[in-house]
């Protein structure tokens, strides 16, 4: 009796130091466990067009910080959890980073401290610098963290005097939206007439030829030759001159000077247009070539898989020091003329993948200059880079990030939110409205009824 006792007094002790033990581990689990979702927020984001995850740009920005960043976002407290939605995922970035939320009705102190002008906007801070996101949305704020993080703010300049694409022309061939785009992040924006005044100004960080409709005289080509060898920095668009046996009048003329002057620097325009079937698949014309073939060149090194778009496009023949940007698909083919009713001779095409763009560093040391020259000049229109299936905008922006050599702004930024709302007619609603509240209903009755029948 007695060994049994003991028998089962030492499987008490065992089973409690089992308990023990367990409860000891689950409670070190459950610490780990808050601990890693303290410190590591992880939010899963299940949305087609991924509505809740920051971009690439948003995380290079934000986790490279070197010092404290202070987002101070004022509204009425009410509207605090919207802000928060955004604002916190800034946070778990990157302790650098510190967001704040006021009430500016409540403590109008800190209101009138930190600069607050209007309800709903966010105040970003950098040591003694403060910037404005006017609006809670991540390409508002993203732009306001980084133009405070900049110590001075460029200027690009666009190329005006020979019928090249405007910045205050918002139809579809204008460049408004390149200058929009550029003067939401950190630069600021300037026309020069070169047919006026030849002298580029000094304080051009970067020059825009988008497209122009004549030659540049020899004065212009001197003074862009000079600029470039001694260390400026240009994006030529050049459009091609459609080879038809039709030419419309207001295609482009031909630009041999400009031409010439780009392919002394190793790039040469061909003369051609670039035809690819595969466009016509995924609802682009088959006169707009698209961009897949990517080198290993910082200013398409971040866009992945995603295709670009270069409507009535000629090829590059690339040679010297410079190199292949974009290339097109091997579908793709080049022709030197396009019959009346549109009609390719495929035989004497030349068959792609076919250089789009490219890029080239003109001299050494100190003064090095940097060209990028595309083969399409509605590529960085408002047509082409408002096109939201296709990168041209992240295109644009990386390539003036280049040039301007600030290579740390080049990623994949914010996309603007996609409208998902669906339309549904009065009679869709009614047939919603009866397969939903009648049918099923209906259905789960009878079948309810149907088994307890069987059953009897």
């Amino acid at each position: 009796m007695a060994e049994k006792q003991t028998t089962l007094g030492a499987k008490r002790t065992q089973y409690g130091a089992y308990i023990t033990l367990y409860t000891i581990v689950v409670i070190a689990v459950l610490v780990v466990v808050n601990w890693l979702a303290n410190d590591n927020n992880k939010n899963f984001d299940f949305t087609a067009n991924k509505q809740f995850t920051l971009s690439e740009q948003t995380n290079k920005t934000v986790r490279n910080l070197k010092g404290d960043v202070y987002l101070t976002y004022f509204d009425n407290a009410r509207n605090f959890q919207t802000a928060r939605d955004l604002l916190d995922r800034y946070a778990n970035l990157s302790h650098k980073l510190h967001v704040a939320y006021v009430d500016p009705e409540k403590k109008p102190e800190i209101a009138k401290s930190e600069g607050f002008r209007s309800e709903g906007s966010v105040i970003v801070r950098t040591g003694a610098k403060t910037e404005e996101a006017g609006s809670l949305s991540e390409e508002t704020v993203t732009n306001a963290i980084i133009r405070s993080l900049k110590t001075s703010q460029k200027t690009v300049c666009f190329v005006a005097g020979s019928g090249e694409s405007a910045t205050d022309d918002q139809d579809r061939g204008g460049a408004s939206l390149a200058k929009e785009q550029l003067e939401k992040g950190t630069y600021k924006t300037q026309t020069v007439n070169l047919l006026v005044n030849p002298q580029i100004p000094s304080d051009c960080a970067a020059l825009i030829i988008a497209g122009p409709k004549r030659d540049y005289v020899d004065a212009v080509i001197a003074s862009l030759k000079s600029y470039v060898e001694n260390g400026g920095h240009v994006l030529f668009s050049l459009a091609p001159v459609i080879p038809s046996s039709r030419p419309s009048p207001d295609q482009n003329a031909a630009t041999p000077n400009l031409n010439k002057l780009v392919a002394d620097w190793g790039i040469t325009p061909a003369g051609n247009i670039v035809i690819d079937p595969r466009s016509a698949l995924t609802g682009f014309s088959e006169a707009a070539p698209l961009g897949v073939k990517y080198e290993s060149q910082p200013i398409v090194r971040d866009l992945g898989g995603i295709a670009t778009l270069f409507p009535i496009a000629q090829s590059l023949t690339v040679g010297g020091s410079a190199e292949k940007l974009i290339s097109s698909s091997d579908s793709s083919m080049a022709v030197t003329k396009i019959g009346a009713g549109g009609g390719i001779d495929q035989d004497s095409a030349t068959k792609g993948p076919l250089v789009l763009a490219a890029v080239d560093t003109i001299g050494s040391g100190g003064k090095q200059g940097r060209i990028v020259v595309v083969g399409s000049a509605i590529w960085m229109s408002n047509q082409g880079i408002g096109i939201s299936q296709v990168g041209n905008r992240d295109l644009f922006l990386n390539m003036i990030n280049w040039l301007t050599a600030d290579e740390d702004l080049i990623s994949i930024r914010p996309k603007e939110p996609e409208d998902r709302r669906i339309a549904v007619t009065g009679p869709q609603l009614r047939m919603i409205f009866a397969v939903v509240l009648i049918l099923f209903p209906l259905l789960a009755i009878g079948s309810g009824i149907a088994m307890w029948v069987k059953r009897r």
